[in-house]
């Protein structure tokens, strides 16, 4: 059996006991909450994964990119929410998919993309499903729930001739600047009931909203009800990360995902180990940054994945070069990371991290045994 000795590095590892644990811990928080999931994709971007969260069936899925939509179709995997606002671009590359057996469902968040996408139903003799985007904490894309706008968009998506309104969709990526577990469940709260009220608005209206659609790894981790909420779009649970740790909705121990990298020098008037892993390795991500703990790059762990002696972080990075010290500043002892010596970088982002490589080598536990190669894909 081959080890992680005989990778090449960098190369992107996945421990599939906290793989597998961080699925059983959320498909168990969402059984109790009385939701379904249509888990998101646009982190593992693999067949392989999805079928550790769903082993026997191909169930519904979130994706992020219209490459990610061909992928899993290509898997057999047909009901597929594209949660970007829509393109005029793309929406030749979407009637494709429908054409070929997707379920494809869009987002929007204004009426000119409704009619845009009316007009393209029409071109491409296929039917658009539209879920309407919300805004529940000013963070990114969407209607304000309250707002006029969201009833003005759902007629005109429910007038089209190819277009047909189902629902409601919001993320609150506004709960990754939440510092405390109230706070966490405060932004649960705030992004279910925006959601489950614009629906509500639709509906007396006389206009169709059957699914309320919410969700991120934060919120679906701390949500206390979820009444009136059809799925969940959790994602970044399946690796879990740095930032996530750092919100307190996971534990560090709980990280599946790692860079593993070699110490090719030493700058010891810094105290510096020099590694092959620079930011094409792990991502110019630096989400930590504002966090209590900064991070870094990334986190360093032994080959294995245990925690040293030093604190070390990743503190710089260029294209192919890493720099690793210790984050107090002081002198790591160099003489314990010879040249040669296998590290393994947590990432800030899993997603980031994850899109720098084009597979996974899998791991269990603190074994060294690689079981697995996983493809993933990247681009758009």
């Amino acid at each position: 059996m081959k080890s992680i000795v005989d990778l090449e590095t960098p190369t992107l590892l996945v421990d599939r006991e906290r793989l597998d644990w961080n699925i059983a811990r959320m498909r168990e928080r969402l059984r109790t909450l009385g939701v379904a999931h249509r888990p998101h994709v646009k982190t593992a971007k693999s067949i392989d994964v999805l079928s550790r969260i769903y082993p026997h069936t191909l169930p519904p899925i979130t994706v992020s990119t219209l490459k990610e939509a061909e992928y899993f179709l290509a898997h057999g995997v047909r009901d597929i929410l594209y949660a970007v606002g829509i393109a005029p671009s793309k929406l030749p590359h979407a009637a494709n998919l429908i054409r070929r057996g997707a379920q494809l469902s869009l987002v929007l968040d204004n009426a000119e993309a409704a009619h845009t996408l009316a007009a393209a139903a029409a071109r491409e003799g296929v039917e658009f499903r539209v879920l309407i985007e919300l805004d529940v904490d000013g963070h990114r894309a969407g209607i304000h729930p309250e707002s006029d706008l969201l009833l003005e968009v759902g007629r005109v998506v429910h007038a089209g001739a190819g277009t047909q309104l189902v629902g409601v969709m919001t993320h609150a990526g506004g709960a990754y600047d939440c510092r405390s577990d109230d706070a966490l469940r405060a932004m649960a709260e705030r992004e279910r009931a925006g959601a489950v009220r614009a629906a509500e608005r639709l509906r007396e209206a006389g206009l169709p909203s059957p699914i309320v659609s919410v969700g991120s790894t934060p919120t679906a981790t701390f949500a206390v009800d979820l009444s009136g909420v059809t799925e969940v779009r959790a994602g970044v649970y399946l690796f879990q990360d740095l930032v996530i740790a750092g919100i307190g909705a996971c534990d560090i121990e709980d990280i599946a995902l790692s860079v593993l990298v070699s110490v090719i020098g030493h700058q010891p008037e810094k105290g510096w180990i020099i590694t092959d892993g620079g930011w094409m390795a792990l991502s110019r991500d630096r989400g930590t940054a504002n966090q209590p703990v900064d991070q870094g790059f990334g986190l360093v762990r032994d080959q294995t994945g245990a925690a040293l002696p030093d604190d070390l972080v990743v503190i710089s990075t260029n294209q192919e070069h890493g720099i690793i010290a210790r984050r107090d500043g002081g002198r790591a002892n160099l003489g314990s990371y010879p040249v040669g010596t296998l590290l393994r970088v947590l990432p800030n982002h899993a997603c980031a991290t994850g899109a720098q490589h084009a597979r996974y080598e899998v791991v269990v536990g603190r074994s060294p045994d690689l079981v697995a190669t996983w493809e993933r894909i990247n681009g758009w």
